[in-house]
């Protein structure tokens, strides 16, 4: 007789819960709690992009669109990837997802077959990692947190093996806000081309970058048109994360396979989301700066808090997360979480959630107001004074 458990899935039995969504699951009914925890803006979608969907929906255009999106979007998104060197066809090659995330399920289930490798840059975000293993592919943690946060083009050919069928990472990085270095991506690219594998790269936070750094896409490199595949979307530069709207950039037969896969189980992304992301790339930039400049500031605001309390934490250079190391507390980053949850009302993400080198760091994200992050920073620091050891 088959037992309950028989009636599902092996690997998604196997598959945890998304360890961010648990302590963002905890605030609720705690409106005392201070979080740092969900990688949200607190800026609502500029004005502009929402008087946009307003017009549309005034106009009944509520509709279906294309399974690869509106074709004025795609053009807009073409345009803009020009700005970082990279040439795609809006006809074939963009497809506009439902956010980011559907992009990554979508291009893995696209490429991986039972039995193949992915190498997968960690910490990373943490849906990579389980999307990955639920195609039956075989997940090939490098450890980034050994040289500074970023991966090397040696530690990727290391472990490149005649199974190795893609490569994926993320930078401006999730959760440490640390981006690859431009040499090193030009080595990784030779190495991606030399052994002929995919390489996945979310970019989605590539317009957040801080102290005149500027984002720097692999697929930009000689020889990378073919191989690259470039995630994006407007979750985090738009402030844009409850309308669901990404895109994928890939080589057009690649692109011929994710979109029947987008065909079945999405169709297409919302209407409405997709006319205000047009808007917000023909005039929504200004917005996107003052947002950017908003984000340095309490980046630099938490960095400094970190510093003076002793806790040694890479400077973000991009994106909006801080991923200060604990280990003085002699907690477990869960430990340190839950503690500091339940006594000082401050919700963080432990680093364990995010994968090798993630363990004795906490993600904090400074997408909230300055007041509140000052409050808790207080509280983090007496804390950690309470417990260090």
């Amino acid at each position: 007789m088959n037992t309950r458990e028989d009636r599902f899935s092996k690997s998604l039995l196997e598959t945890p819960p998304s360890g961010i969504r648990k302590f963002f699951e905890m605030l609720i009914g705690h409106d005392d709690v201070i979080s740092l925890s969900v990688g949200e803006p607190d800026f609502p979608t500029p004005w502009q992009m929402r008087e946009e969907a307003f017009y549309h929906l005034e106009k009944g255009h509520t509709s279906y669109t294309s399974n690869w999106g509106l074709l004025e979007l795609r053009e807009e998104i073409s345009k803009y990837m020009e700005r970082y060197g990279m040439f795609y066809n809006p006809k074939n090659e963009i497809l506009v997802t439902v956010g980011a995330s559907e992009g990554v399920d979508a291009v893995l289930r696209a490429i991986l077959n039972p039995g193949d490798e992915i190498i997968v840059c960690q910490p990373c975000y943490v849906n990579y990692t389980p999307l990955a293993y639920l195609t039956g592919a075989k997940v090939i943690e490098i450890d980034t947190s050994v040289n500074g946060f970023h991966p090397t083009a040696e530690q990727i050919k290391a472990v490149i093996t005649p199974k190795t069928k893609a490569i994926m990472m993320c930078s401006p990085n999730n959760p440490t806000g640390t981006m690859i270095p431009k040499d090193e991506l030009e080595k990784i690219a030779k190495v991606v081309v030399e052994n002929k594998i995919w390489c996945i790269s979310d970019e989605i936070y590539c317009e957040l970058a801080y102290d005149g750094a500027k984002h720097v896409s692999i697929g930009s490199f000689t020889g990378m048109k073919d191989y690259a595949i470039i995630l994006n979307g407007f979750s985090k530069s738009f402030a844009m994360t409850g309308w669901r709207i990404g895109y994928i950039a890939a080589p057009p037969d690649l692109m011929a396979q994710m979109v029947k896969l987008h065909q079945y189980n999405t169709i297409c992304a919302p209407i409405m989301s997709q006319y205000a992301a047009i808007e917000g790339l023909k005039n929504g930039w200004n917005e996107v700066e003052k947002m950017r400049i908003s984000y340095q500031q309490r980046r630099n605001l938490m960095y400094k808090a970190f510093c003076d309390m002793g806790l040694s934490v890479p400077e973000p250079t991009g994106a909006f997360y801080m991923f200060p190391d604990i280990t003085p507390t002699g907690m477990t980053s869960e430990e340190f979480a839950t503690k500091l949850f339940q006594e000082y009302s401050v919700a963080v993400v432990p680093g364990s959630v995010f994968g090798k080198g993630g363990e004795g760091h906490i993600r904090c994200c400074y997408a909230t107001s300055i007041d509140k992050i000052k409050i808790a920073l207080e509280r983090i620091r007496d804390f950690v004074e309470k417990n260090r050891q």
